[in-house]
């Protein structure tokens, strides 16, 4: 979503209690509640302010309409924002006076699954990062008159304030993420262009594995540092460890002596597998240690040493071991490092500080120059018997990239793994439904009695089943075992679900009713056809789908500045239609849509993702305040769904999701 420009309070005073990032959140908070309940009173308030963290987290909610019952005697008056936020800052005093903390230190944005409390930023990964930004982006078009940047200044964060570096670093680490024609490029850009930059690279940069909660478009217009370091640190990290899986590398297979070790080895996070490569090559050396993180385990250089030493025997310095300062030796490692022609972006103090980050980078970058694995291995007809699903792993990295980016306490990895605790799926259904969740009988990782695993799956499928998800002769230990179909059956039934909910919450157009399918799918040919356009689609499986046309003209309704019609193909071929595909996912997520699709999803019409896309664009179109939609763009028009939605529960049909339930009768 758009960022809220300009001012927010009339107050002055107001505006002196909060930073204007938190009167952003807040905001935001506030006219979602406006939404959903149509007329916000006093009343609401206690339960609703249940969700702010200070305020959330110190006070039951009996406390909080205690403390309101003392100033207002009205529970009906209705409430605008700075009366909101004027009740917010009385229970935070009513809180500090309890704990005796001072008021300023407890403004808070909403509660979160992370927070960042220190704001200092590290020069030595800042200097690492802008070495990165300036190899890699050397011969970029646009940035050329940017770069290099100067390490020593704070430069790079006024460059990214137009939002152009950070969208072309996603490309550089996920080539492809991005359609650089929807990119903002103008030498001066106004606001609304930056402001569309920073959606664009936020959405973009969840949809290849980051984690930006806490993080909005203001942030990186106001350049705070350590927000913006943290996001370039993830990109950089997932650049780094793009090779580390057997696709990329499937001499991998050499680090595991059989198939079921394959398979283990398919299923560990990139940092695992690049610690596995790193030992495998370590007992080669003769190292008896067993390294087990890239910080305290490599700060006296020993383990870099005889990496080194096996990888580039041709380049080893005899004293490098032998020396007894661990920054001379640190010294002589990365000496050894640039003769064998690695680039390095960290110092001899980086590796004797124990650097997490730099560390990794390090040893990432050792990998992807020489990792010193065998071209021709037997061990890789193990591959062989591997089987390779396009669609199941496509699905399952459009699922695993929705859970991380609801925020959870546990990053996944491999949805197939990573859920059969049944903690993740625990936390997702609490993000999804809040409250749903009976935490009571839920038993938190490390879990280390199988039963208590099958007892967390027995309350996702119980809770699945109290959603009305089609989950036939499904029990919990199906999800424990790690049973494919299964879990992306349920989990397409969990994302599903959440979009229809965000639509049913927005009462202001739906009045609470259900929304189905077909709501959305008749929505979407309404707007296209007030609009003036000609193409419709009949299902979410339509095949005249693949050529994108649709769905262009369905962004172009909704917000005519979106799209540009000069860069768009006929969609006649295979290569046209993959244009215009990676076209409208960047579009989308400019525009503020949260979605995990792949260019493939709307080529092969896949009717899952389709809905997801086109329901996306549906609750983004919602959101927008009536005064600042299209002229003709009202919901009341033309009969529009919204206005005659049925009590029916949600439908089926119109997705032809059958596919997805026959997956979960056996």
């Amino acid at each position: 979503m758009a960022g809220y420009v300009g001012i927010l309070v009339s107050d002055p005073w107001l505006q002196n209690q909060f930073t204007q990032v938190e009167l952003r959140s807040l905001k935001s908070y506030f006219l979602s509640m406006k939404r959903e309940l149509g007329r916000v009173t006093i009343g609401h308030l206690p339960s609703r302010m249940s969700k702010l963290k200070t305020v959330g987290e110190s006070l039951t909610e009996e406390e909080r309409a205690a403390c309101l019952l003392e100033s207002y005697r009205d529970m009906d008056e209705e409430v605008d924002f700075e009366v909101f936020l004027r009740v917010y800052l009385k229970l935070q005093s009513h809180v500090n006076a309890r704990i005796g903390s001072g008021a300023k230190n407890s403004t808070a944005f909403l509660k979160a699954a992370t927070t960042t409390l220190l704001h200092t930023i590290s020069e030595s990964e800042k200097t690492s990062y802008v070495a990165h930004i300036n190899n890699y982006l050397a011969e970029d078009q646009f940035l050329r008159r940017y770069l290099p940047i100067d390490p020593s200044t704070n430069d790079l964060f006024e460059i990214v304030k137009d939002g152009v570096l950070l969208c072309k670093l996603i490309n550089v680490a996920v080539p492809g993420t991005i359609d650089e024609r929807a990119i903002n490029t103008k030498r001066v850009l106004n606001p609304w262009e930056r402001n569309e930059n920073h959606t664009l690279c936020l959405n973009s940069a969840k949809a290849i594995g980051c984690t930006v909660v806490n993080i909005g478009t203001q942030d990186f217009i106001e350049g705070r540092r350590h927000l913006v370091l943290g996001l370039i640190s993830q990109i950089i990290k997932i650049q780094l460890l793009a090779d580390l899986n057997l696709k990329k590398t499937p001499q991998l297979v050499e680090l595991v002596d059989d198939s079921k070790d394959v398979e283990e080895l398919m299923n560990l996070p990139p940092e695992k597998i690049l610690l596995r490569w790193m030992n495998f090559q370590l007992k080669k050396a003769g190292y008896k240690r067993i390294v087990t993180n890239f910080s305290s385990d490599v700060k006296d250089g020993e383990a870099y040493a005889h990496l080194l030493n096996v990888l580039a025997p041709e380049h080893s310095n005899p004293s490098t071991l032998s020396v007894k300062d661990p920054l001379q030796r640190a010294g002589l490692i990365l000496e050894h490092a640039d003769r064998m022609g690695c680039k390095r972006y960290l110092t001899p103090k980086d590796i004797v500080d124990g650097s997490p980050n730099l560390n990794l980078a390090f040893v990432a970058h050792i990998f992807q120059h020489r990792n010193g694995l065998s071209s021709q291995t037997k061990q890789i007809s193990f591959l062989e018997i591997s089987p390779d699903d396009t669609q199941v792993s496509r699905e399952e990295k459009a699922f695993r990239l929705w859970i991380n980016s609801l925020g959870n306490s546990v990053y996944i990895d491999n949805v197939f793994e990573d859920v059969r605790n049944g903690w993740v799926l625990l936390e997702a259904l609490d993000k999804v439904s809040p409250g749903i969740v009976n935490w009571k009988i839920a038993t938190k990782p490390p879990i280390k009695m199988p039963f208590r695993k099958v007892e967390n799956c027995n309350q996702v499928v119980k809770i699945g089943k109290q959603l009305k998800f089609s989950l036939v002769n499904i029990a919990g230990n199906d999800i424990v075992q790690g049973n494919k179909k299964l879990i992306l059956a349920y989990l397409w039934q969990l994302m599903r679900f959440n979009i229809l909910q965000l639509l049913k919450n927005l009462r202001f157009h739906s009045h609470g009713k259900e929304i189905t399918d077909a709501d959305i799918l008749e929505w979407a040919n309404n707007k296209v056809k007030d609009a003036g356009r000609q193409s419709r689609m009949d299902t979410f499986k339509d095949k005249r789908l693949s050529d994108g046309i649709f769905f262009l003209e369905l962004l172009s309704a909704v917000e005519p500045r979106v799209v540009n019609w000069s860069l768009v193909t006929k969609g006649e071929i295979d290569e046209e239609k993959k244009m215009n595909a990676t076209y409208i996912i960047s579009i989308a997520r400019k525009l503020g849509c949260s979605i995990f699709l792949l260019p493939e999803d709307i080529t092969e019409v896949n009717p899952k993702m389709i809905l997801t896309l086109t329901a996306s664009i549906m609750y983004w179109f919602l959101r927008q305040p009536i005064e600042e939609r299209p002229s003709g763009a009202s919901d009341n028009e033309n009969g529009n769904s919204l206005e005659t939605i049925s009590n029916s529960t949600v439908d089926d049909t119109a997705s032809e999701a059958s596919s997805t339930e026959d997956n979960c009768n056996r």
